[in-house]
């Protein structure tokens, strides 16, 4: 099974490519959407222990617990230190089940690849991308968005130059969707059939 890494800055269409994967038959699992769903369930504990006041009726509250970041020089560091581990466990459990199903093809759509070190446990990288203008456009159209706030995500993300010099593959999602959708294609047939190592190099459960 090849494990496919697939990243991109923020608003650079990372959505766009993962559904049409998925739309292919290749299971993807969204880091992010692991990351909502531990906010709601196992990571509040936490979460609120690190950060009292940051929970709210047995939910993490995303505004409070980024305001009390915002004055938390060691905040994001301790933050990380609670999730990071929680979204491997569910990366594990997705890579497992999907290589008991014989799939050949696995990926992985993690915003922070680079920056969280998940760039060397897969074994293939691709890299979503746009002009700056069309991130910035599509990035402040979305709901509670301010030009602030974008600024603050982007500066703790590697600069998209550095994630293209990195990729493997880099899908450019400057024009329409069947054109993004065509290089996903593209892509998916030059993958298929080659062997990937990094399942059982990191990720593969031990023996009972």
């Amino acid at each position: 099974m090849l494990i496919v890494g697939l990243t991109g800055s923020i608003g650079m269409g990372k959505s766009t490519v993962a559904a049409r994967f998925r739309a292919l038959g290749i299971g993807v699992l969204d880091a992010d959407a692991v990351v909502h769903d531990l906010y709601r369930g196992q990571a509040v504990a936490p979460i609120e222990a690190a950060f009292p006041g940051a929970s709210n009726g047995g939910v993490v509250d995303r505004p409070k617990l980024a305001a009390l970041l915002a004055t938390d020089r060691d905040g994001f560091r301790r933050l990380e230190s609670i999730v990071h581990p929680l979204v491997r466990a569910a990366e594990r459990a997705f890579l497992d089940e999907q290589a008991a199903r014989g799939a050949q093809l696995a990926v992985l759509e993690i915003p922070l690849l680079f920056e969280t070190g998940g760039d060397k446990l897969v074994d293939t990288i691709v890299v979503v991308s746009a002009s700056a203008e069309a991130q910035r456009r599509r990035v402040l159209e979305r709901l509670g968005m301010s030009a602030d706030r974008f600024d603050q995500i982007v500066a703790r993300q590697l600069p998209d130059a550095e994630k293209r010099r990195r990729a493997d593959f880099i899908v450019d999602t400057n024009g329409s969707f069947s054109e993004t959708e065509a290089q996903v294609d593209t892509l998916v047939r030059t993958l298929t059939g080659r062997d990937g190592s990094a399942y059982q190099r990191y990720w593969a459960s031990p023996l009972d």
